[in-house]
């Protein structure tokens, strides 16, 4: 083999409390997982603040603390963590094969995808004008530069709901912009938003522009789809919070996938329709999006991947007898 390529028993794309659970599996298991991080190491965990709803940490934990934790874990069995994003896949034959940042070929005798979902946006050519000068879709990582400033936030889900509550403890007005008449959220996250005093809720409100200039966001354009009323308001932060899309992209045409591109495993199991590739997290569930749900799916693309390669060996067995 040449020095870029490297063969491993089960190569795992993608960290994150998916990645990371069945790293753990897999390491106790004797498979010497490879762990690829992708570009951001611990994945969406490491874009929040407490996390209080993930059973064994009873004062709540903080995300990037908690995705550490688990990092340390699975290296503690001896998985082989590296920063890097996978490029390109070939499942056509067994080993697959897999590149990495461009440059390196893995072959692998199981491939356990756990490459999550990222934040979607509006689509406004303004909203990237912006990024990063005041636009951002991360409200935990970057309510702290707009202390005692006005924002918006774009949503109407849970995740919506937290971050607007998480930026009304440091910002002093928050504009929610409602593109219907109704939440999305759970009933315990409205009523937080409801009674939170310093944000406002603007129902049936889409974003038009995102107005600014050199220094950065200084307004936005709205209007009332009911209405058809136009209004500015006038603010240095513009937070979108209006879901993910799975980061899947790689595996189209090779992977089954819904409409969406969320992964579609056999039931019951994390198999996909290619022999010897699982998925696991939220790459593959668009319900339930949870922290320890994906780490359950994890912990289960382990056990499925150490289940089919002892039954692979069992046939290799038996095939010299």
């Amino acid at each position: 083999m040449s020095q870029d390529t490297e063969h491993v028993k089960c190569l795992i794309i993608g960290s994150g409390p998916a990645g990371y659970t069945a790293a753990i599996y897999a390491a106790r298991a004797d498979l010497k997982p490879v762990l690829y991080t992708g570009m951001i190491a611990g994945g969406q965990l490491t874009q929040t603040t407490d996390v209080e709803n993930f059973p064994g940490y009873p004062q709540g934990i903080m995300g990037p603390e908690m995705m550490d934790d688990f990092r340390k874990q699975a290296e503690r069995f001896g998985t082989d963590i590296r920063f890097g994003y996978v490029s390109s896949v070939d499942f056509s034959s067994l080993p697959h094969k897999v590149v990495v940042d461009e440059v390196k070929t893995i072959t692998a005798d199981t491939v356990i995808i756990s490459t999550g979902a990222s934040a979607k946006w509006l689509g406004l050519e303004s909203e990237q004008k912006y990024n990063g000068f005041g636009v951002s879709a991360c409200a935990v990582c970057d309510g702290f530069f707009f202390r005692g400033q006005d924002v918006a936030i774009v949503g109407a889900g849970d995740t919506a709901a937290e971050e607007a509550t998480y930026l009304a403890k440091l910002c002093r007005k928050v504009y929610m912009l409602i593109r219907r008449d109704e939440f999305r959220a759970s009933k315990a996250m409205v009523t937080r938003v409801q009674n939170t005093a310093n944000i406002e809720i603007l129902y049936n409100t889409e974003t038009k522009e995102i107005l600014g200039n050199q220094q950065g966001v200084n307004g936005i354009a709205i209007y009332n789809n009911k209405t058809g009323q136009d209004s500015v308001l006038e603010v240095t932060g513009f937070f979108v919070a209006i879901g993910h899309h799975p980061n899947t992209d790689i595996f189209k045409g090779i992977i089954d996938m819904d409409e969406t591109g969320y992964i579609q495993t056999k039931p019951g199991t994390t198999q996909t329709n290619v022999e010897g590739v699982f998925c696991c997290g939220d790459a593959q569930d668009n319900i339930y999006r949870q922290a320890v749900t994906a780490a359950g799916t994890g912990c289960m693309a382990a056990l499925d991947a150490e289940r089919y390669l002892a039954a692979k060996e069992a046939e290799e067995v038996m095939a010299h007898l």
